[in-house]
């Protein structure tokens, strides 16, 4: 292989890792969970993985890839919880996702929040979604909810757990519309 060549292929590597699509779970408390990935129809299927308590795992997706995630921790049943729902590249370039409690809003210890991965260290989140607590305003509860963050990033923070919020406080919560502990009401 001549220079240019080598040249080319380590200049072509190296923007595929920079511009690479990926998800870093963060898990925030000693529980190990599974995590299963949906792609949307016609998009590449993820494998599995699984993420020990206090620990990060960083998954790469292929370009443009649409699908979610969702966790359940180790020896519970393989049950859809919240969502963390992306969309990689999409219109004008834009990574747009969201934390969807819409499949099962009662899920407490698994995706939490979603945000672009510079915003990590930074005290205030500006592109945020989800919640540190369910319920809150900031996930997305309902098919006409406008809950969906855009960032032209295409590194996302996804943290995991943290644990639940004493039922005292859940009863005594601001919840969002048709929300009864745990499921909708009609």
């Amino acid at each position: 292989m001549g220079l240019f060549s080598k040249i080319a292929a380590v200049a072509a590597a190296s923007a595929t890792l920079v511009s690479a699509n990926s998800f870093t779970f963060v898990n925030q408390d000693g529980t190990t969970r599974h995590i299963n990935f949906t792609p949307s129809a016609g998009q590449a299927p993820i494998a599995p993985i699984t993420i020990g308590g206090n620990s990060q795992a960083r998954v790469e997706f292929p370009q443009g890839w649409i699908g979610n995630a969702y966790s359940f921790n180790d020896g519970a049943p393989d049950v859809p919880g919240m969502l963390a729902e992306v969309a990689f590249n999409g219109w004008n370039g834009l990574t747009y996702f969201d934390v969807s409690a819409i499949v099962n809003p009662g899920d407490v210890n698994g995706v939490k929040q979603m945000y672009p991965a510079s915003q990590m260290q930074a005290a205030a989140k500006v592109a945020v979604s989800g919640c540190e607590v369910f319920p809150c305003g900031s996930a997305y509860y309902h098919p006409d909810d406008i809950q969906t963050v855009t960032t032209p990033e295409v590194d996302l923070i996804v943290t995991l757990g943290g644990g639940a919020p004493a039922r005292r406080d859940v009863e005594t919560m601001v919840v969002p519309r048709n929300y009864v502990l745990g499921k909708l009401s009609a």
